[in-house]
């Protein structure tokens, strides 16, 4: 299968480069994969398609500021974008610019508060970097860090917490499970109180989720692993909706490859925690999730080729194409689709 099939054209000035003013005030494009039919709507009516006894799954990481700039000790300027926690303060890291920065290369933030040493290069050019400081190093990113905000957007975000979704718990994104981005408390609330069950998986998105797929061919390209982890009481909820015939509906891709990595033939999910590198795309059979809460995605990306597997590329293809056409507002800000 060849990547050039899930191309679309996108005019650039409906990629959305901020938040709307109310989150669910977004617009929600409702595809059928039934009857092939799509509905034009607002986010909050999303709860119209929801029934009692269904279980909504969403992902609670929280996007912590990666983005750091430092200086090394000669004075140059550097930057340093933190990807994967690998074990107490030893992370995965992108470092700028890479050529200067080899191993045993130190770096000072914030006038001292946070100090690194370069211990190892990795595979694709990250950096295994050590910390060392005097604190909570989470307090001290919230202090001296920036939001890592997609390559597409370029303008600064007023408010950070708007890349952050209401329930956002888990610190460890490099990026935010976008779809989650449309809920409001109030929302979450009503969609209870209507007897669906809410169910979390965490799992820290990686900036590979914005990695371009550089191969011809979709089989030859090689997903990047996200570390997950799921909780008895919410594979308790996402089973008895499998047990009683409801639908699981996944709020993101994030929270789809969690749910479709640990699945049985069945669709039953077990609690663990480890590592995944799941590459969904058009052949690949759905175990658990029946609907999904998903954003537009970049054309030739791995995320659309996700959905065009859950709902038949043709489909989603002529769903973008109307997307289009409506001026709908595209990627991590943009409008939402939900597929049942």
């Amino acid at each position: 299968m060849k990547v050039s099939e899930f191309d679309y054209d996108l005019p650039e000035e409906l990629i959305a480069q901020t938040p709307i003013a109310k989150r669910d005030q977004s617009r929600l494009m409702v595809l059928d994969r039934k009857n092939k039919t799509i509905e034009h709507k607002i986010f909050k009516d999303i709860i119209d398609y929801l029934e009692p006894g269904d279980c909504l799954v969403r992902n609670n990481t929280k996007v912590i500021p990666a983005r750091i700039y430092g200086k090394k000790e000669t004075g140059a300027n550097v930057e340093f974008l933190l990807l994967n926690n690998i074990e107490g303060d030893i992370w995965e890291t992108i470092v700028r610019p890479g050529n200067k920065l080899q191993e045993g290369a130190k770096v000072i933030f914030g006038d001292g508060l946070l100090k690194a040493e370069i211990i190892e290069k990795l595979a694709g050019g990250t950096r295994k970097v050590k910390f060392t400081y005097d604190g909570i190093f989470n307090e001290i990113l919230d202090k001296i860090g920036l939001m890592p905000l997609p390559p597409y957007i370029h303008e600064e975000l007023k408010e950070k917490d708007r890349y952050q979704t209401v329930y956002a718990k888990y610190k460890g994104s490099a990026a935010a499970p976008t779809a989650g981005l449309h809920f409001t408390e109030e929302l979450l609330q009503k969609i209870e109180q209507k007897g669906i069950q809410i169910a979390n998986v965490t799992l820290h998105v990686g900036i590979g989720t914005f990695r371009p797929v550089k191969e011809e061919t979709v089989e030859k390209h090689k997903m990047h692993t996200e570390h997950f982890y799921i909780k008895p009481e919410d594979c308790e909820k996402i089973n008895k909706a499998k047990k009683n015939g409801k639908r699981v509906i996944a709020v993101g891709t994030t929270s789809c490859r969690v749910l479709e990595t640990i699945a049985d033939k069945n669709g039953y999910v077990k609690p663990i925690e480890g590592d995944t590198g799941i590459y969904i795309y058009p052949g690949y059979n759905f175990k658990c999730i029946d609907s999904l809460i998903t954003n537009f995605h970049l054309p030739k990306s791995t995320l659309l080729m996700l959905v065009s597997a859950f709902a038949d590329k043709d489909f989603i293809l002529e769903a973008y194409e109307k997307a289009v056409a409506e001026k709908y507002r595209f990627f991590s800000f943009g409008d939402a689709m939900l597929i049942i």
